[in-house]
């Protein structure tokens, strides 16, 4: 039966703030922020920024889970010491030291980022305290994290599967070039993501344009300003297909807005952000939602179904509440639910083993490895020192103050409109989000897909080469001030022009300016060749036959043709 917490709603206002703080008081004690030293106890260290959002979470459900099993538990209990992270990931050592060397904890949990879980990893390696991270390594460093800390337990997938899912939506509307955002990191998590992701396009025929490098948030005297620097690189760049493939949030709020502010985020520019920014819309203020009008979200998907994860909700957010009152959402994410799994995973552990058996660290880690059990988050087995299971992902479109779902995305099923169970009973998959791309609330509101691409605006215009001689006026006619040094072009190829443009802009935006060319139309086509008149990297960033339509080419060589004749 869930935790309860309640408070009389008769009686004076003394009484009810008296029950208040006393409520409050106890919950502390119970569940575990205030620990008496017990020699039969299994002693855990927490690793987390408690002042955060993820912190708060995982710092909630992991206090319910100590609680809900010493409150069913005759032999053995558990008992929960918490430390905060700092900003700077090498702190990590000596909290890690200072946990078992004083607290004398017999397992460590949690760590922000993969920095921190591999300086912990270190430290447990070398006292034999198994570490169970909440954060996830990439791909390409799982072999090498097994064999070189066998203490380690992986409670977050790896990133393969994300990537393939922002490649999956990337390539369901055929967009090839790609910039990518990320904070950096010494520990290779990032750049195995950033190996995996680019793996992943290439086999798609989509390749990574620009990789856009930001240092850690804490490393920055001036965040706002360094942010505003980089972001106006982006500017020159050909692609507006941006993927957020790691960002701490209070970097992620300064990118968005210097993004919004130079005109990143509006008309066919596409943003993708992944779950390091997704799972956390639920509980992010509104200024930091306006940002990112139009976005799509990948976010980790879970059963909100299931009479344990009901009973679990209705307990964390009495208990959340309770807390964290200046908290405006106590609605409890996926950090909060991987946080309990991962004590729950302990809590089997230490009852399977019996109080002695605990304090031997192979036993436990080997036991913590067998595991086998649906949790809040999805089924928990491991492998390999790392989670089994396949993650699926809910597929989001950022909309007014919060986000619409707009399905869901698994390696086995593809796309589809429902969560996946454990079995997949009953979900119908398809290979792209075409079908749901009705859904979509595109950036600047655009009625169509974006094309994921601009002319930069700081590139060199196509020049566009005008017969200047005025033989043919009622076709094509320039005149000149001398005075200002403006030229008008008129004429019906210019009309005719305008309206292809008209017809073209729907796809593309062309930054071209007009040249009057006195000469045969031999000469001028000679010139075009020659790239006289027009630039051929301006010309091909522009303008490519793979973008127009049959409508469009006709329209184009209509006007070929008649300049052709009546020169």
């Amino acid at each position: 039966m869930p935790f309860q917490l309640s408070s009389s709603k008769a009686g004076s206002k003394l009484s009810s703030f008296l029950s208040l703080v006393l409520a409050s008081l106890l919950f502390s004690i119970c569940l575990g922020l205030v620990v008496e030293d017990d020699p039969s106890s299994t002693k855990i260290g927490a690793i987390i920024d408690v002042d955060s959002r993820v912190g708060k979470e995982q710092k909630t459900a992991m206090i319910m889970a100590v609680h809900n099993f010493n409150k069913n538990s005759r032999n053995q209990m558990l008992e929960i010491y918490f430390s905060n992270t700092s900003k700077d990931p090498v702190k990590a050592v000596s909290t890690a030291e200072e946990l078992i060397g004083r607290k004398q904890v017999r397992l460590i949990i949690g760590t922000r980022t993969w920095e921190e879980v591999a300086l912990a990893a270190y430290v447990g390696e070398r006292a034999q305290v198994p570490i169970l991270s909440l954060a996830a390594a990439a791909s390409s460093t799982q072999l090498l994290t097994q064999n070189r800390w066998p203490f380690l337990v992986q409670m977050a997938t790896d990133s393969r599967e994300q990537m393939n899912c922002t490649v999956a939506i990337v390539n369901s509307y055929h967009w090839r070039k790609i910039i990518v955002i990320h904070e950096e990191s010494s520990y290779s998590a990032n750049s195995g993501m950033l190996t995996t992701l680019s793996e992943a396009l290439e086999n798609v025929g989509a390749a990574i344009e620009y990789d856009l490098i930001l240092p850690p948030f804490y490393s920055l005297s001036d965040p706002e300003g360094f942010v505003r620097k980089e972001a106006a690189k982006l500017i020159s760049k050909q692609s507006r297909v941006f993927i957020v493939l790691q960002l701490s949030l209070p970097l992620a709020t300064h990118l968005f807005r210097e993004a919004k502010q130079i005109g990143l985020t509006g008309r066919d520019s596409i943003w993708i952000l992944t779950d390091s920014i997704s799972d956390l819309l639920d509980s992010v203020d509104s200024s930091f939602i306006s940002f990112m009008q139009g976005a799509i979200g990948i976010k980790n998907d879970y059963s909100e179904s299931t009479r344990q994860f009901l009973d679990f909700k209705d307990q964390f957010r009495k208990n959340f509440r309770l807390e964290y009152p200046d908290e405006d959402n106590s609605e409890p994410g996926i950090h909060a639910l991987k946080a309990y799994d991962s004590i729950t995973a302990i809590a089997e552990a230490v009852k399977e083993l019996g109080r002695d058996n605990t304090s031997n660290p192979r036993l436990l880690v080997n036991e913590i490895q067998s595991n086998n059990f649906i949790g809040l988050s999805g089924e928990i087995r491991f492998h390999g020192g790392k989670l089994e299971q396949k993650s699926t992902f809910k597929i989001v479109n950022i909309v007014g103050k919060r986000y619409k779902e707009l399905g869901i995305w698994s390696s086995k099923f593809g796309f589809s409109g429902s969560h996946v169970d454990e079995k997949g009973s009953g979900v119908i998959g398809v290979d792209n989000m075409n079908e749901l791309s009705s859904l979509v609330n595109w950036p600047g509101e655009l009625d169509r897909v974006p094309k994921g691409w601009a002319m930069p605006t700081d590139a060199e215009p196509m020049k566009i080469g005008v017969p200047g001689s005025n033989s043919v006026p009622m076709f094509v006619k320039v005149e000149w001030d001398k005075k200002t040094n403006h030229k008008t072009y008129d004429g019906f190829c210019i009309d005719l022009f305008d309206e292809v443009l008209k017809v073209l802009e729907k796809s593309y935006t062309l930054h071209y300016e007009f040249v009057p060319f006195n000469g045969s139309y031999s000469e001028l086509v000679g010139n075009v060749s020659n790239k006289v008149i027009v630039s051929s990297e301006t010309f091909l960033a522009g303008v490519t036959f793979k973008t127009l339509s049959k409508k469009d080419i006709f329209y184009l060589l209509i006007v070929h043709m008649l300049v052709n004749f009546f020169e």
